[in-house]
């Protein structure tokens, strides 16, 4: 008797142990097949991501091709903004080219648009965006001559900066901010207005933007929306766009630099924007070069809509569909 309940005994350690070995093994097995499931998913996320900056790149250099067409062929594309859509396989792609002298460039453009560019769009007053404005010229010019208001070496010194102006022109919109007196949030709102590759002292109003005319000295809010109301009108019918006799004396006219936004969306909703600008040449073997060539942000998503605007949208729809029928 004794025998068989240390036997007995014996069978129920064994069973438990072999229980606890199968949890074990259970619990393993679900984390590797869990890992494995992790890394397929990674795997086809980059893959579609590589897709889709493949695909944005096309885009671009699709878009540079129609933009050397030439101007009689039908259906030609501009860089005035339009937006072009179209479908590469399942890849749906996007693109908008814009003429580089639609913005403001730092190193060429005249001292009065600037002057309004930081006022009207960087917030400062008067006696700011002088102070500004001089201390951009000091940077960019080749002498260590200070202006009045501006700053040089020893301004920089005597506000603890470790570097001095460059005394030459900016190599990027992003080196604004080590400019003595300019803030990050001041870069920040000035920055989708400003360029170094258009080499222009004014703007092309047929493609600038809302906040760049404002910059124009002397011209109302009134003015510069009636004109893009005008401007607007005349895109979506295809005919020419008026000019803007309010920006006489800061017209540039289109120059042969494109800036262009191209993105990529595969059917599994990975997305890849690409930002270029791109300058034309006249070298058969490089016919175009690549001024900026970077990721860029990408369109965020419509908001959510509200019970009572998807109800307006619902009965618009309705009306539509009346209308239609």
């Amino acid at each position: 008797m004794r025998r068989a309940r240390a036997s007995s005994r014996e069978r129920g350690i064994a069973l438990i142990a072999v229980l606890w070995l199968t949890i074990l093994l259970t619990v393993i097995a679900s984390g590797f097949a869990f890992s494995m499931h992790g890394e397929a998913v990674a795997a086809r996320n980059a893959l579609s991501l590589a897709q889709a900056r493949a695909a944005a790149d096309g885009a671009v250099e699709r878009t540079a091709f129609e933009l050397t067409r030439p101007r009689n062929l039908p259906e030609v594309w501009r860089a005035d903004g339009s937006a072009q859509t179209w479908l590469d396989g399942e890849i749906k792609l996007t693109s908008v080219a814009v003429d580089e002298s639609a913005r403001i460039d730092l190193n060429t453009a005249s001292e009065p648009l600037l002057r309004g560019l930081l006022q009207t769009v960087g917030g400062l007053d008067t006696m700011a965006a002088d102070g500004v404005l001089a201390a951009i010229a000091d940077w960019k010019d080749a002498d260590d001559l200070k202006r009045p208001n501006g700053a040089e070496e020893a301004d920089y010194r005597a506000a603890g900066k470790t570097y001095k102006p460059a005394n030459a022109p900016f190599d990027s919109v992003g080196e604004l901010a080590r400019v003595l007196g300019v803030t990050p949030g001041l870069v920040a709102r000035l920055a989708d207005n400003l360029t170094i590759y258009s080499r222009q002292s004014g703007i092309n109003p047929q493609t600038a933007s809302r906040e760049v005319l404002l910059s124009i000295p002397n011209v109302t809010a009134d003015a510069v929306d009636a004109y893009i109301a005008l401007r607007n009108d005349a895109l979506a019918n295809k005919l020419t766009v008026p000019a803007f006799p309010q920006a006489r004396g800061f017209i540039t006219g289109a120059t042969p630099v494109w800036r262009i936004r191209a993105e990529a969306t595969m059917p599994d909703g990975v997305t890849f924007v690409r930002d270029a600008v791109l300058r034309p040449s006249v070298d058969p073997r490089r016919p175009m070069i690549a001024l900026l060539w970077q990721e860029g942000p990408r369109t965020p998503p419509p908001p959510p809509a509200q019970d009572g605007d998807t109800s307006a949208r619902m009965a618009s729809g309705q009306n539509n569909g009346q209308l239609n029928r």
